[in-house]
């Protein structure tokens, strides 16, 4: 029998108001799912002609993204705050609910027209507990990967299930349970950044790369697709590691992944499907978060690998 995004919704042991809110999401995912398939036809290429707050050339497609989230959002009442990385500001919606909802709308949009996954990350959290909240005070975290086919990945933080949209617009239950594999052979690293690592990454990777004859004593295999989502995706699906690392040129700005709409949900998932996840020095779901787009290093993915890289900083 065939169980639908809303079946599931209802089943859940949460409230409704929040219920609500990851199906709104989950709504707009669908709709830029939509948009994406036809974007070349539509002419929704190239560059939008203007920065984001992070001082990032903003797409066409980052610009709509974010308009149809937002949209959506203003027709949920349970949802009175959204904060968006292609917005310079938080949105407070007045006379709504009790939820705000953090979004990296079109993560890996430089991939875009090469037709490479990307996808929308979401956070939802208590409003009423203000902007700035550790990553373990999550309601909810989720993401859609926009690929061959369309994934919706969602945690209330007991578990991790999937979705894939249908022909007819639905999110249709495709794997109940999500397990992170404990041990791998692969690992997502930008190698082009290498004379920024610090050793700690240095070390890790060069155990890989060393393969049976390092002191890892197995052979590894090198992913990086430059989409976060996609490199997560893929992790949950088949175990690994994924590295964004603070270094040398991201230093000044405390790394280069967003720790409100970025890292938290996804460390949330990571870690509600048994993986680990974490700055190298400290969790990250544990981080007191000091402004809406603040960036931070970014290690996560199966246990054992993470515990390998943490043992590196350990060591000074």
């Amino acid at each position: 029998m065939t169980t639908t995004l809303a079946d599931w919704l209802a089943a859940q042991t949460v409230d409704p108001k929040l219920a609500s809110v990851v199906a709104t999401m989950a709504a707009a995912s669908a709709e830029i799912a939509a948009v994406l398939r036809l974007a070349p036809i539509e002419g929704h290429t190239g560059l939008a002609g203007h920065t984001n707050v992070q001082g990032e050339a903003q797409k066409a497609l980052d610009v709509i993204s974010n308009d149809i989230v937002l949209n959506h959002i203003r027709e949920n009442v349970e949802i009175s705050i959204l904060v968006s990385e292609e917005l310079d500001e938080a949105v407070h919606l007045e006379n709504q609910g009790d939820f705000m909802v953090a979004t990296d709308p079109l993560d890996g949009s430089s991939n875009l027209d090469v037709n490479v996954t990307v996808g929308t990350i979401f956070s939802v959290l208590d409003a009423r507990k203000g902007l700035l909240q550790q990553g373990k005070d999550q309601l909810a975290a989720g993401y859609a990967a926009y690929g061959p086919a369309t994934s919706l990945v969602l945690t209330f933080g007991a578990s991790v299930v999937v979705f894939t949209l249908d022909g007819a617009g639905q999110f249709v239950l495709t794997l109940d349970t999500v397990a992170v594999a404990e041990a791998s052979g692969e690992y997502a690293i930008n190698t082009a950044r290498e004379r920024f690592w610090d050793a700690a990454t240095k070390g890790y990777v060069a155990e890989n790369v060393a393969g049976e004859t390092g002191s890892a004593g197995k052979r590894y295999n090198m992913r990086w697709v430059g989409s976060m989502v996609a490199d997560i995706h893929r992790i949950l699906m088949r175990g690994g590691i994924f590295m964004y690392p603070l270094d040398s040129e991201t230093t000044g700005k405390g790394g280069r992944l967003r720790l409100l709409y970025e890292a938290n949900p996804m460390a949330m998932i990571v870690e509600a499907a048994g993986g680990k996840s974490t700055t190298g020095r400290e969790g990250i779901l544990e981080l007191v978060p000091t402004g809406i787009h603040q960036r931070v290093p970014v290690i996560l993915g199966s246990a054992e690998e993470v515990a390998r890289v943490e043992g590196w900083y350990a060591k000074g």
